[in-house]
C-alpha cells in the first residue's frame, strides 16, 4: 500500500491540488489499489478528527479574529505601539512587529494578523520612505508571531494529535514568540538606520497616555481570555467563545465601529476559513493513519536513530526537516501528519513534549513566509500590491533572525518552559 500511497501524493501535489484534495485522493487511492480495508475507513477518520471538543477552538478564534479586525481594535493597537516605540530609528516597523505581537494574542492565526495590520502599517511604512517590498516582508514575518503566541490554532491542533496541555503550550508560547519579535526588530533597526527610513519624532507620554486609553479594551482582552485559562476558570475552547463574546461587546457597544448589518459577512468569512483548516484536519487525520498502519513513523524513527542518539543532533535534524516541510506543506496538516512521527522520537531522548510543541509551532510558522507556498508572502504581496519575486528577496535577513531564533528555542528549553513551570503544567 505504500507505494501506492506516495505516488497518488506526488502526482496530485504536482498538479497542483489543494493540499486536503491531494491527502484525501491518496488516501483513498492506496486503499482502493493496494489496501484490504474499504475506502469507508479514510471517511470514519475525517469525522473522528474533528469531531473534538478542543477543536471547537478553531473555529470559535477564528471567528473572534475577525470580529476584532472589523470592531477597530486592530488601528488601536497600532496607534498604542507606535506611540511606544515610534520615535526610535525604524520605529514604525518596529511598531508593525510590536503590533503583530499585540494581535497575536487575539486572532490566533498568521495570515489574519498580516492581513489585519497589514492593510494600515505598509501603506505608513512607505510614506516613511520604507521600501514597499520590506515594509510587506516585516509584515509577512511578523504575522507568523499570531500563531506562535497564543491562542494559537496549530498549539491547539498539536495539542489534540499528541495529547498534550493545550494550557502548557499557551504558556509555554510567550517566550519564543517575544524572543522572535525581538530578533526582527533588530533587523528592522539596522536596515532603517542603513538605508534612512522613517522620520525622527521625541518621544511624548502624553500620547502613550491616550494610546493606552483607547487601546484598553483591546489589551485587555488576551487579559481575560488566557487569564481565565490559566486561573482554571474555563478550558481553551471556552476561551473562545469568550472571545467571541467579548469582541461583540467591544465592537458593537464600546468602540461602535461594528455593525449587526457586519456579522453575516463575518460569520460567512469565519465559516469558509473554519471548513478549509476542518478539511486539512480530517484529510490529513485519514492520511497520518495510513502512514501509521504501514509502520512508516517507525521507519523513520529508526533511519533518524541511526544517524546519531545524540539529542542535539536530531533535534538538528527535526528543525531542518519541518524547515523544509514548512515551505512545500500546510501546517496545519503538517502538524497533524508530523507529530506522531515526531513526539515519540523527542521523548524518548527526554525532550519535554511542551517544548517540543513549540519548536514544531516556531518551525512551521518560519515556514508561512517562506516560498514556494508561505501564504504570509502571498497575503503579503496581495496588501503591498507587489510580486512574489521582490518580498522574497527583502525576506531574506528577517527569515536569518528567525532561523536564530529558533536554534535558542531548540536549544535553551528555559525560554520556553518557564512560564509553564512558574506555573506547574510542564
Amino acid at each position: 500500500m505504500t507505494p501506492y500511497l506516495f505516488i497518488s501524493f506526488a502526482i496530485t501535489a504536482v498538479l497542483g491540488f489543494p493540499i486536503w484534495m491531494v491527502l484525501m485522493i491518496s488516501s483513498m487511492f492506496a486503499l482502493t489499489f493496494g489496501g484490504t480495508l474499504p475506502n469507508l475507513v479514510v471517511v470514519q477518520r475525517l469525522f473522528t478528527a474533528i469531531d473534538s471538543f478542543p477543536i471547537m477552538a478553531v473555529p470559535l478564534f477564528m471567528i473572534a479574529g475577525n470580529l476584532m479586525e472589523s470592531g477597530g481594535i486592530s488601528k488601536r493597537l497600532i496607534d498604542f505601539a507606535d506611540a511606544l516605540i515610534g520615535h526610535v530609528t525604524g520605529g514604525l516597523g518596529m511598531a508593525a512587529i510590536l503590533t503583530c505581537m499585540f494581535f497575536a494574542a487575539i486572532s490566533g492565526s498568521g495570515p489574519a494578523t498580516v492581513a489585519a495590520i497589514g492593510g494600515i502599517m505598509i501603506p505608513n511604512m512607505v510614506e516613511q520612505g520604507y521600501d514597499r517590498a520590506f515594509a510587506a516582508a516585516i509584515m509577512a514575518v511578523a504575522g507568523a508571531i499570531g500563531v506562535i503566541i497564543p491562542p494559537s490554532i496549530p498549539m491547539v491542533n498539536f495539542g489534540v494529535v499528541g495529547s498534550v496541555s493545550i494550557s502548557g503550550l499557551f504558556a509555554a508560547g510567550f517566550g519564543p514568540g517575544i524572543l522572535v519579535g525581538l530578533a526582527l526588530m533588530i533587523v528592522v533597526y539596522v536596515t532603517a538606520k542603513k538605508n534612512g527610513y522613517g522620520v525622527k519624532r521625541k518621544f511624548n507620554m502624553h500620547n502613550v497616555l491616550v494610546a493606552i486609553k483607547e487601546a484598553f479594551f483591546a489589551i485587555l482582552m488576551p487579559v481575560v481570555v488566557l487569564g481565565g485559562i490559566y486561573g482554571g476558570i474555563f478550558t481553551p475552547t471556552e476561551a473562545a467563545a469568550i472571545a467571541v463574546a467579548y469582541g461583540l461587546i467591544v465592537g458593537l457597544f464600546i468602540y461602535r465601529e461594528l455593525k449587526f448589518t457586519d456579522l453575516p459577512r463575518l460569520f460567512m468569512a469565519a465559516g469558509k476559513s473554519t471548513a478549509m483548516v476542518m478539511m486539512i484536519i480530517g484529510s490529513s487525520s485519514g492520511f497520518s493513519w495510513l502512514l501509521t498502519a504501514e509502520r512508516i513513523p517507525d521507519a523513520i524513527a529508526a533511519a533518524i536513530l541511526s544517524v546519531s542518539t545524540s539529542k542535539i543532533v536530531v533535534l538538528m535534524l527535526i528543525n531542518v526537516l519541518l524547515l523544509i516541510v514548512g515551505c512545500l506543506m500546510e501546517t496545519q496538516a503538517a502538524i497533524i501528519i508530523l507529530t506522531p512521527i515526531f513526539l515519540p522520537i523527542v521523548t524518548q531522548l527526554g525532550v519535554n513534549p511542551i517544548h517540543f510543541g513549540i519548536i514544531m509551532v516556531v518551525n512551521l510558522a518560519i515556514g508561512m513566509s517562506t516560498p514556494p507556498l508561505g501564504v504570509n508572502l502571498f497575503v503579503g504581496c496581495g496588501v503591498a500590491k507587489i510580486t512574489i519575486e521582490q518580498i522574497v528577496k527583502a525576506v531574506i535577513w528577517l527569515l536569518v533572525a528567525n532561523i536564530i531564533a529558533l536554534i535558542l528555542i531548540t536549544y535553551v528549553p528555559i525560554i520556553s518552559l518557564f512560564i509553564p513551570q512558574l506555573m506547574g503544567i510542564a
